[in-house]
């Protein structure tokens, strides 16, 4: 089960759009992926509530972990896409 900590890029934070990109993108990968502040229980990616939930702002670090057939790649990619800048 990969994991990283990643710092979020987006300067709305993970709100809205720059969420619902990465919802849709975590939805689309055949891994169980879940996100959260560290030390925290982590939420299901693929769900926009639980994402927005979270109220993650800009610069704030996040723990993205993945399960499952493709997990390396997704982790590559989806924390690729938490440390860009989602809402440019």
């Amino acid at each position: 089960m990969p994991e990283i900590q990643v710092k979020i890029g987006s300067s709305v934070g993970l709100h809205a759009r720059p969420a619902s990109q990465f919802v849709k993108a975590a939805t689309a990968t055949d891994s169980d992926v879940r996100i959260g502040r560290p030390g925290t229980d982590l939420v299901d990616a693929r769900s926009m509530l639980s994402v927005l939930s979270l109220a993650i702002g800009q610069g704030e670090e996040v723990v993205l972990r993945t399960d499952g057939e493709g997990a390396d790649d997704a982790l590559t990619e989806l924390s690729r896409m938490l440390e860009s800048d989602l809402d440019a």
